[in-house]
């Protein structure tokens, strides 16, 4: 079933009045303007809250990010583009204004194994607080993909919120994002209200079939997509917090044990420098998706958010040098070069164009993934699975404003998963 001009013009126009002061609230300074902390990797700062500036132009041209190919409007002076670039699919964008200084078949479907949990996150985060506890049972833990990447959560254990998004954010933890699933009304409740977000951010390559990432058919997301849902994550101060983390403890039977974020760009490991100024995202591999990775960074007062999706040179790290450039590229083209397009959504004016993709459809539900970082990675918990990387309030009033209701209902989900299973690309 294809959306109508009609119906994705009510989605969208909908989802600007009720949603856009949610998605795009500002976010405190410390979110942002962190410094790392050498013991935890975590990023502390301070000062009061940041005001995100409009777009430089007045304006802007006109988006050139449905077109095939890498897109950019350099100025005179301005640095070329990084042509050392070997993903499928990329984009460098202000996180600050949400102009898109670069990319790459930037709405182009693909798998985005972890990647993906940046969605589940900004959708559930606001529903849990981190001091919310649950004793985890056999049947929240239900249902995990064969090969999945695990933080250690079991049965019969209780453990607070935080303990979990710990978890989802530095071991990529499925047992994790099951359990949180749970706590949030269960796993196609969850996949539903992650639609109806993605939908409400403007973000309408996304189809969502398992909120951990974890290889389905059908499942695909976008650099473009990917690089909205990290922008809106980081106006959530827990979710800046989690991404920052470089090493936390998780309740283990024995006692606690430590866990390191999976993003090299942050921690440094596997002989991956750190990025200066990172303020981390999300990484993930799957056997279908490749490896895929957000990442953002803050300096001289500016903050770039990009996308890296599925390399095809270099090996298991390629996409954190990827990142690395296009992070590099994007400090030193500040101010020279004029946006390609936005993140932040807009009414749709005219029917979309069909959905585009460069790759065929994912791979069945138990395809095997090796690690995050195939054989290299020294992480046991960094095998495969959703994202072998590693890998209501809110929703109330995104869905109150997608079905006209103040409460969310069986018919809502219904009329969400309409929606959902006729999405067509952005425009």
């Amino acid at each position: 079933m294809t959306i109508g001009f009609s119906a994705r013009t009510a989605v969208s126009c909908s989802a600007l009045c009720a949603v856009g002061a949610l998605a795009l609230a500002p976010v405190p300074a410390a979110v942002l303007c962190g410094a790392a902390t050498a013991s935890t990797g975590s990023r502390v700062g301070t000062g009061g809250a940041h005001t995100w500036p409009t777009p430089s132009t007045a304006n802007p041209p006109p988006s050139t990010l449905d077109r095939p190919g890498t897109q950019a409007r350099p100025r005179a002076g301005a640095p070329g583009v990084p042509r050392d670039i070997s993903a499928r699919s990329w984009l460098v964008a202000d996180a600050d204004t949400g102009e898109v200084l670069a990319a790459h078949n930037a709405h182009v479907g693909l798998p985005p194994a972890s990647t993906l949990k940046t969605l589940f996150a900004v959708t559930v985060l606001p529903t849990l607080p981190p001091a919310v506890r649950h004793t985890v049972t056999e049947a929240d833990l239900a249902g995990i993909g064969p090969g999945s990447s695990l933080v250690g959560v079991s049965a019969g254990r209780t453990y607070r919120a935080s303990d979990l998004w710990r978890g989802v954010f530095l071991n990529s933890g499925n047992d994790a994002v099951r359990v949180l699933a749970e706590m949030n009304g269960g796993w196609r409740g969850t996949a539903a209200q992650m639609q109806a977000k993605a939908q409400s951010l403007g973000a309408l390559d996304t189809r969502v079939v398992s909120p951990d990432g974890y290889d389905m058919p059908g499942q695909v997301s976008s650099a473009y997509d990917l690089a909205v849902f990290g922008r809106a994550g980081l106006r959530n101060t827990d979710f800046a917090r989690y991404c920052a983390t470089a090493h936390a403890e998780f309740p283990g039977a024995g006692g606690a044990y430590e866990i390191q974020n999976t993003n090299r760009l942050l921690t440094g490991a596997d002989g991956v420098a750190p990025y200066p100024g990172l303020i981390g995202i999300k990484n993930g591999y799957t056997s279908q998706a490749g490896n895929t990775l957000v990442a953002a960074a803050r300096r001289d007062g500016h903050t770039y958010v990009v996308t890296v999706m599925d390399p095809q040179e270099g090996g298991a790290f390629a996409v954190y040098e990827e990142a690395r450039s296009l992070l590099d590229w994007g400090f030193e083209a500040a101010g020279r070069v004029d946006p390609v397009g936005s993140l932040l959504p807009r009414p749709v004016s005219r029917p979309a164009p069909g959905p585009k993709s460069a790759t065929s459809t994912p791979g069945p539900e138990t395809s095997s993934s090796g690690p995050e970082t195939p054989p290299a990675g020294p992480a046991a918990a960094d095998s495969a699975g959703s994202d072998s990387s590693e890998r209501s309030g809110d929703w109330m009033m995104v869905v109150g404003a997608l079905t006209g209701a103040a409460g969310l209902g069986a018919g809502a989900v219904a009329l969400v998963l309409r929606f959902h299973d006729g999405r067509s690309t952005r425009g």
